[in-house]
């Protein structure tokens, strides 16, 4: 009994300023981040490339996104000094950390469907 009490304390999350939910909602919340990250899981991409895959997106919400995951060190913006500019972003290895988040909300969402499916 003793173990479980200890268990259940464990997974006891604190919702504070600085809890690891909180911090992560911060980081990847919003309609677009998770998408970005997606992309850039493969291959480097240039700023029209990632528009491109990412229906419905404005170039200017990207911008904004990209430079917010640029800030939190989860996505690398290269410049590569060319004339003309030619700039691309790639995710850092922290940025890779994420793909099992998505993976897993990508197959609760197949799971929802269906349930909806199911029930509706």
């Amino acid at each position: 009994m003793e173990v479980k009490a200890q268990q259940a304390q464990q997974n006891t999350l604190k919702i504070g300023a600085r809890c690891p939910i909180r911090t992560t909602l911060e980081m990847l919340g919003g309609k677009w981040k998770l998408l970005i990250i997606y992309q850039l899981y493969q291959e480097k991409l240039r700023l029209s490339e990632i528009r491109r895959r990412i229906p419905g997106i404005s170039e200017k919400m990207l911008i904004q996104e990209l430079k917010s995951l640029t800030d939190s060190n989860l996505v690398k913006r290269i410049n590569y000094g060319e004339v003309p500019p030619r700039v691309e972003y790639q995710l850092t290895e922290m940025g890779a950390e994420v793909i099992p988040l998505i993976d897993h909300l990508r197959d609760f969402g197949v799971k929802y469907d269906k349930f909806l499916m199911n029930n509706g």
